[in-house]
């Protein structure tokens, strides 16, 4: 193991332990402060002031250092803890060393750091008025200077306690601010994944509805007319044929926008564009091959629509239509009306058949998945829907999409 990964590991594991963390800064301490407390002789005017050091210096020494093992979980208590040991050390004569005046400082800082404003700020006066009893008790002897310069470096070492406690606070508070928004984003998602699902189950059955119900009635017409006309028969194999590869090509695009991966050229193939209110055409031309008679009317002067409604607008008709092809019976006949307004389009699709029962009974009050879809894809865009019998037999459906949708 490197020596890189080596101090990476003892950091992540003092991290983790903070009080063995604080417990070797208390041993460092003393590992500079007692050689320099024993060993360092004071000049001539101190030496008569001050008590020789011995065992008990060193026990008062060592145990406000050692204190500190408890300054983050404890920090009101080790300030009282180090204040008491250096007033200790003033009443009894004994020097003070760069051990004990470090962990009181450490212990400004640690309240600063670790508390609320009310008690860091307690702690703050606290050791201010401890220096202030040592020096009564030393019996002054200090200057103006150096008074001011101590007094400084106290509100100095609480200053910066306070201010990494403040960046800590600011820190969370984004940390906080980021986990809500990344909360709220997948929520967010989710509820676009959901609409998107939908969206492409109501693509999904309006184009595998329309298209197979037209292939089943050709594939039946087909069947009974084989023997005795086998040209009919084989177009409307051909027209099965037809609908078929349609079928295929628009799944194949509407499932193709669920790729992630693709070549952009089979891309660029694959998305090919919605269809719409021009495309009517081709849609009812299409019904009639199946035998359905279906009339056509357009009143008013035709406006360009927003793509949403004009796709909207298409696939209601084509539901509406393959509801007619699956339940309204033999001999039935449709009429599709496209009405322009200034403010509106107005589209209807009626028939004369028996579908009113099939449709509205079977399941409860609950209707099938394409009455659903039409319903939310005309809510869509704000426009109004009604669904349900003809006066004189036969089924209905009436939509008015407002043309500034």
């Amino acid at each position: 193991m490197s020596p890189r990964i080596r101090i990476a590991e003892g950091r992540r594991l003092l991290r983790a332990r903070p009080q063995v963390a604080d417990l070797l800064l208390a041993l460092l301490l003393l590992a500079v402060g007692l050689p320099q407390l024993l060993l360092t002789e004071l000049p001539e005017p101190y030496a008569e002031r001050f008590a020789e050091p011995d065992a008990r210096n060193v026990a008062i020494v060592v145990a406000m250092t050692l204190g500190l093992t408890w300054r983050r979980r404890l920090p009101m208590t080790v300030l009282a803890w180090t204040a008491a040991g250096l007033l200790v050390l003033a009443v009894l004569g004994y020097p003070s060393s760069s051990a004990d005046v470090a962990a009181f400082l450490i212990a400004i800082y640690s309240v600063a750091a670790h508390r609320g404003l009310a008690h860091s700020a307690l702690g703050g006066l606290a050791a201010f008025a401890t220096f202030n009893a040592m020096l009564l008790l030393y019996n002054g002897g200090i200057s103006l200077l150096d008074y001011v310069t101590d007094g400084v470096l106290l509100v100095g070492v609480w200053a910066l306690g306070r201010n990494l406690r403040l960046r800590r606070a600011y820190l969370a508070e984004l940390e906080d601010r980021t986990a809500r928004l990344e909360k709220a984003r997948g929520t967010d998602a989710r509820a676009a994944r959901v609409e998107e699902r939908s969206r492409i189950a109501r693509e999904l059955h309006d184009v595998v509805a329309h298209h197979v119900s037209v292939m089943t009635v050709q594939a039946g017409a087909a069947r009974r007319i084989l023997d005795r006309d086998p040209d009919s028969a084989r177009e409307a194999m051909a027209t099965i044929e037809e609908v078929g590869r349609t079928a295929l090509s628009e799944m194949r695009r509407i499932v193709g926008v669920l790729r992630t991966e693709r070549d952009p050229e089979q891309a660029g193939g694959e998305l090919s564009p919605q269809p719409g209110i021009a495309d009517l055409g081709e849609l009812v031309d299409h019904v009639r091959e199946t035998g359905l008679s279906v009339q056509l009317w357009i009143e008013g002067e035709a406006r360009a629509l927003s793509p949403g409604v004009d796709l909207a607008a298409f696939r209601l008709i084509q539901e509406a239509l393959t509801n007619t092809l699956k339940h309204a019976g033999p001999q039935a006949r449709a009429w599709v009306r496209l009405r322009y307004t200034d403010a509106d389009l107005t589209v209807e699709i009626e028939d004369n058949g028996r579908g009113a029962e099939t449709l509205l009974s079977g399941n409860g009050d609950r209707p099938g998945h394409g009455l659903v879809g039409m319903y939310e894809r005309v809510a869509l865009y704000g426009g109004e829907l009604r669904i349900g019998p003809r006066v004189g037999g036969g089924f209905g459906v009436r939509a008015r999409f407002p043309l500034e949708a």
